[in-house]
């Protein structure tokens, strides 16, 4: 319960007023209780959500200021409050209705002031040089992975951001999980052509994939080739492309500048799928 959780804050000490052999231990403590959620859908215990907020704060302060906070003895707990208040249901902000970006206003999270530490916090943990990849990725795994991803879909532009920016570090620093992030955006594009046509995300999945073609060694592999011809190009199909038509072009052009051979199938795509009497074409 909130208020439960309120009282137990009160009883943790501040981190800079702790003896320096016992703030590794309060650390971890008070990573336990910003485990615990506390709900926006009203103003009630708003003592709780404030002192949930400055724990974090607190925690974000420690980790900027102190080394070898990150280690096998605090993995797990770290990973668990980060899963503990990002990984969530998006509730449609807009029930039966169509969201357009550039006429609507984007639902802001009510929960960012909790969230933004949270995301700093994760972003500040894949970069830092304390997290071998190696051990980190039995917490890391591909399940953490799919529900980051899933995040994408978030209305708030600041939530995509981070996320954009995370995914992007994680992808360079763990390697063997690049082809499976790779995958997985291929899976989301697939479902978004075919299946709902809604995504908040694809702009800035599509970013990312950007800077990784960018990347891609020669000769291109055939798994490589099939990725455009079977999920980048089929986007230019969308009746909202427009949304996200900058950063897809961006990718397209990087594949025909590494293999001028693909600008046959680019082009004959992009004619097909677009129908014949739309302007924008």
């Amino acid at each position: 319960m909130p208020g439960a959780a309120g009282r137990d804050t009160e009883e943790l000490p501040l981190l800079k007023d702790t003896k320096p052999d016992e703030k590794q231990a309060l650390f971890v403590r008070k990573l336990e209780f910003c485990k615990a959620p506390v709900s926006f859908s009203d103003d009630k215990d708003s003592k709780a959500k404030e002192q949930k907020r400055l724990n974090l704060l607190e925690v974000m302060d420690y980790i900027n200021q102190t080394k070898g906070v990150f280690n096998e003895d605090t993995f797990q707990t770290i990973t668990e409050m980060i899963s503990a208040n990002l990984f969530r249901g998006l509730a449609p902000s807009r029930p039966g209705e169509t969201y357009d970006p550039e006429e609507d206003e984007p639902v802001l999270d009510k929960s960012w002031p909790h969230l933004q530490y949270v995301y700093e916090f994760l972003l500040r943990f894949v970069v830092s040089n304390e997290t071998d990849p190696k051990v980190v990725k039995k917490y890391i795994d591909q399940r953490f992975l799919v529900k980051l991803l899933d995040l994408f879909d978030s209305e708030d532009p600041r939530e995509r951001d981070y996320l954009k920016t995370i995914l992007h570090r994680i992808y360079g620093k763990f390697m063997p999980y690049r082809a499976f992030i790779r995958k997985s955006i291929n899976n989301i594009f697939y479902r978004f052509i075919y299946e709902t046509e809604r995504h908040q995300g694809i702009a800035e999945l599509l970013e990312i994939l950007g800077s990784i073609i960018n990347g891609f060694a020669l000769p291109l592999k055939e798994e490589h080739k099939q990725f455009l011809l079977k999920a980048l190009l089929p986007l230019h199909k969308v009746e909202g492309v427009k949304m996200y038509h900058q950063q897809l072009s961006y990718c397209v052009t990087k594949f025909v500048e590494k293999d001028q051979a693909l600008s046959t199938n680019v082009i004959v795509s992009i004619l097909d799928y677009r129908p014949r009497t739309a302007s924008p074409k």
